[in-house]
């Protein structure tokens, strides 16, 4: 991440920042947890073509002119959903049970018996391949649907211009 500050083109700095992405996947399959370390790297493989086709096909910042007030707008009605997003979550933790006593009973199950129903090599993997596994298939059914809308949208062929 110090290399992609200090790097004098874009283009290193995205370079750069997907490296430290990649790293991230290696230390998840380290971890033996393979689903997400392959969520991880299909996110940054993409975020990576897309980061090099934008600096690609960029303009550069003295070119675009007379659309700085909508850019503003659009910052400060973002900065205002956040805020009000944060504001919402931090008043409906006020109303979360005690430390120690959940709501939901099913998690303790998860964790008494998940590594011995399913023979897994940790606990997060045994809920997410072996208990949740329709979730995980929708999980990898969005992934899906992403790369191929963003195969989609960066295509060359077919444009017109």
């Amino acid at each position: 991440s110090l290399v992609a500050v200090h790097t004098r083109t874009l283009l290193s700095a995205v370079i750069s920042l997907s490296l430290v992405g990649l790293v991230l996947s290696v230390i998840f399959l380290y971890l033996q947890t393979p689903d997400i370390a392959i969520t991880q790297i299909i996110v940054e493989i993409v975020a990576l073509i897309i980061l090099i086709r934008a600096v690609a096909a960029g303009k550069e910042v003295s070119d675009i002119k007379g659309k700085k007030e909508v850019f503003s707008l659009v910052v400060v009605i973002g900065f205002i959903v956040i805020f009000g997003y944060f504001a919402h979550q931090a008043l409906t933790f006020i109303e979360f049970p005690k430390f120690g006593y959940p709501l939901m009973r099913v998690a303790q199950f998860y964790v008494e018996e998940g590594l011995k129903k399913t023979g897994s090599a940790n606990l997060i993997t045994s809920v997410v391949l072996g208990f949740r596994a329709y979730d995980t298939l929708g999980e990898v059914t969005v992934l899906f649907a992403a790369v191929l809308g963003t195969v989609v949208i960066l295509r060359g062929v077919g444009r017109k211009k």
